[in-house]
């Protein structure tokens, strides 16, 4: 999606929306959603969505179900909704009667040693190979991997520093030895690139790296 949901013209309900999802430090991703999510109301009632009533909710959540919105997808109007009508317009009596649906949720499929060590195998650069080691290796998300910097490797306490990650929460992940000695070699290589710096990101996405790495087993 392009940046047009969060920078259309503002109107003062929109704008207190933002204010108070900016109060909660909400991230520019979950505004955007809830932007979106609220938008869709509104073009349901083709007025302002603050005027919605009981009713209004539910025929827009029943022409949701049947148009074949996904459940997670109903669900996270829900939670957009469930914002609005609580914190921003004080009408949380039509919040309460959102009806948030059931949905079964499934294991992740987990990679056995000998699949991880081929993904890893497969990759044909340092720099890649050390990003995907971090992922698999440390439990971390891509978005998590690509936001890390040099400074969160705490080789001492053998963790890595997550900032702002899922729903902006800061965390520490476990650090193995393999790990490490494979950070410290890309750092090497990166600073003889001359693109990695103390204070910069450890996997900066600018530079392609295409330095052949020999194979060697998983972390």
């Amino acid at each position: 999606m392009s940046h047009s949901v969060l920078d259309a013209p503002i109107s003062p309900l929109r704008q207190r929306l933002i204010d108070d999802m900016n109060m909660r430090r909400f991230s520019r991703e979950t505004q955007r959603n809830y932007l979106r999510d609220i938008g869709r109301l509104a073009t349901f009632l083709g007025r302002s969505p603050d005027t919605a009533t009981l009713d209004d909710l539910r025929r827009f959540q029943i022409e949701q179900q049947q148009d074949g919105v996904p459940v997670p997808t109903m669900n996270s109007i829900v939670s957009a909704l469930g914002f609005f009508f609580t914190h921003t317009v004080d009408r949380p009596d039509l919040a309460r009667k959102l009806v948030r649906l059931a949905h079964p949720r499934k294991l992740p499929v987990v990679l056995s040693r000998n699949e991880g060590a081929r993904l890893l195998n497969a990759t044909t650069c340092l720099k890649h190979q050390a990003a995907l080691s971090v992922a698999y290796g440390a439990g971390l998300r891509v978005a998590e991997v690509s936001m890390l910097k040099v400074a969160d490797v705490d080789s001492e306490r053998m963790l890595l520093s997550v900032e702002r990650g899922k729903g902006g929460r800061y965390r520490n992940a476990m650090l193995s030895q393999d790990l490490l000695l494979l950070l410290r070699q890309w750092w090497k290589v990166g600073r003889q690139q001359g693109v990695m710096h103390r204070d910069g990101w450890l996997f900066p996405g600018q530079h392609a790296m295409k330095l052949q790495i020999p194979r060697q087993s998983a972390p």
